[in-house]
């Protein structure tokens, strides 16, 4: 039987992991400046089987706008390089037979327009996960009440609590809405 503290603890962690998915998400979309997350999650045909990037080579930036892909076996660059191609990056590799450069391309006041979007419906869905999770837990509450194992007071003490739990991720949220979209309109 739970408490209205595990169900409040338990929608507490879904909710940040929430927050760290949209993190992680918000990561791939560019921006002006070369980050290795761009690409660690371009798929790459390793021998047949699909395989992340970052599990394939050492990824890094030695300049601003650069990224350096050295893959640790050199048999697959030309599988790296046409994987960069195919996917909807918009990216160029230069491969000089030991790494591949890609030069990250300033943004186009149009294409930063764009991104803003994309930004906002990543934000969106993270916004609706944690409304969901909301949904959960209160249906947890209510449920917990009908069956007599907690009092109205305190289901009504953890709806309140529930709402402060919700109101602080999705403010969580906003901020790192607020933050992506600076960075992306940054010239």
């Amino acid at each position: 039987m739970a408490t209205v503290e595990q169900v409040l603890a338990d929608t507490d962690s879904r909710m940040q992991k929430s927050v760290e998915a949209l993190h992680r998400d918000l990561n791939t979309v560019r921006t002006g400046r070369a980050s290795p997350a761009l690409v660690e999650g371009i798929m790459i045909d390793y021998y047949g089987v699909p395989t992340p990037m970052n599990q394939l080579a050492a990824i890094s930036v030695p300049e601003a706008r650069v990224l350096m892909i050295q893959p640790w076996d050199k048999q697959v660059m030309k599988a790296v390089e046409k994987g960069i191609l195919t996917s909807d990056m918009g990216l160029v590799p230069n491969n000089d037979g030991t790494a591949i450069r890609i030069n990250i391309p300033a943004l186009t006041e149009e294409r930063r327009k764009e991104l803003v979007r994309m930004v906002g419906r990543k934000i969106e869905e993270g916004l609706v996960s944690i409304r969901n999770i909301r949904r959960d837990s209160l249906e947890t509450l209510r449920s917990m009440e009908k069956g007599k194992e907690l009092s109205q007071d305190d289901g009504h003490r953890g709806q309140d609590h529930l709402q402060i739990i919700t109101d602080r991720f999705s403010a969580q949220m906003n901020e790192i809405r607020a933050e992506k979209e600076s960075e992306v309109m940054e010239v």
